[in-house]
């Protein structure tokens, strides 16, 4: 009998979800807005803290959207953006016809450089176009360095969107990841930490802010008895349905959180005694990582050359999927033309590096069944 495959990262149900949405179908509440909205924006502000004031949208794509529009992105201005991510980090950079500019990444978060960076903003300055939003990720729930890439964008006033499509749980100092930026991001997709079938968030400072997002996300529907639009909207608003599922996922958070760093340190133990294989942990105490996803980075003249690639294929064969890191924006057919900053480092790390099964419902069979490949092709 073939093995069933252990996935990436599969949805994981806490059991109440069905409550909330059962609530939803018996109250005749299946479309955008309603109850289950309204509580889940309350569940994730208080999680949050801060003062943070949420919006729930339909996706954490549409979040970056309306965060960028919020920022005043309009069509030919720069936009910095990490290079090493999800294209969704910078997809909505086009929607707006403004311009993307890729910045590489550092070696200790895998995050946006801060000395990139600023060579980048000075570079664009020099040529008579200051950018006009720095776009950076916690990369598979790992923060980026907060303090010196703010530094760097309060040097030039430029605002930071905070893209914790993969950080929620994530924190800096105690403090939780999503609301380090002018404006921040948020993602359930259904692979992530909690999921919403699909889903984002958008995690504003003020009030203010956060009830103009919503009315650019239910099509800018002015104040008036007739249906009157005096601005471009977007039907970007999350429904009833899918906030009940996060309404009974908000539940198990933690539980999912404690989960995905025990699936990290099964593998830091896993790899422990193997020549040439790095496990991405925080690199200090200040951080602390949901680890959405755990990856490694595999060095071949260490590794009795055995590459990322060969590991993969090995681990597809038994029917266990795995994935390599985030392809750089920059090295992306519908990207390449535009300006980059930096040396090879993502480059580097998405030749050398492996996301491994990071769910929080894998058993301990599946654990076993992982480690014996690792132990069969690196042992």
């Amino acid at each position: 009998m073939e093995n069933q495959k252990i996935w990436l990262s599969s949805p994981h149900m806490g059991g109440s979800e069905q409550q909330f949405v059962q609530e939803a179908f018996d109250a005749n509440w299946v479309a955008p807005l309603g109850p289950n909205v309204n509580g889940l924006e309350q569940d994730l502000e208080k999680y949050l803290g801060n003062q943070s004031h949420v919006g729930a949208l339909s996706s954490g794509t549409a979040a970056i959207h309306l965060g960028l529009i919020l920022l005043g992105v309009q069509a030919g201005d720069e936009v910095l953006c990490q290079s090493m991510t999800f294209s969704a980090s910078a997809n909505p950079i086009l929607y707006l016809g403004a311009i993307p500019v890729f910045i590489d990444s550092e070696t200790e978060t895998w995050n946006l450089c801060p000395v990139a960076l600023e060579e980048a903003i000075i570079d664009r300055i020099a040529n008579g176009k200051k950018p006009k939003a720095i776009i950076a990720v916690h990369l598979y729930g790992v923060p980026y360095q907060i303090e010196a890439i703010r530094a760097v964008a309060d040097k030039y006033g430029i605002p930071i969107l905070e893209d914790s499509a993969e950080a929620l749980g994530s924190s800096y100092k105690g403090q939780k990841c999503g609301t380090f930026g002018d404006i921040g991001v948020l993602s359930f997709n259904g692979n992530k930490i909690i999921t919403t079938s699909g889903g984002g968030a958008i995690v504003t400072p003020t009030k203010a802010l956060k009830d103009k997002a919503v009315f650019f996300a239910t099509q800018s529907r002015d104040d008036a008895p007739h249906y009157q639009h005096s601005a471009i909207g977007y039907n970007y608003r999350m429904s009833n349905i899918c906030a009940g599922i996060g309404r009974g996922q908000m539940e198990v958070l933690d539980d999912h959180v404690d989960l995905r760093r025990k699936m990290n340190a099964f593998y830091v133990d896993l790899f422990k005694d193997i020549n040439g294989v790095t496990v991405f942990t925080v690199p200090n105490e200040d951080y602390f990582a949901n680890y959405w996803l755990s990856a490694i980075v595999v060095n071949p003249e260490l590794s009795k050359g055995i590459n990322r690639e060969s590991l993969r294929l090995a681990f597809e064969a038994e029917n266990i999927e795995c994935r390599p890191l985030w392809k750089p924006m920059h090295l992306q057919p519908i990207f390449e033309q535009y300006p980059y900053y930096g040396n090879k480092v993502s480059e580097t790390l998405f030749e050398n590096g492996l996301c491994l099964p990071s769910g929080s419902n894998l058993t301990d069979e599946e654990r076993e069944r992982i480690a014996k490949v690792v132990r069969r092709v690196l042992g």
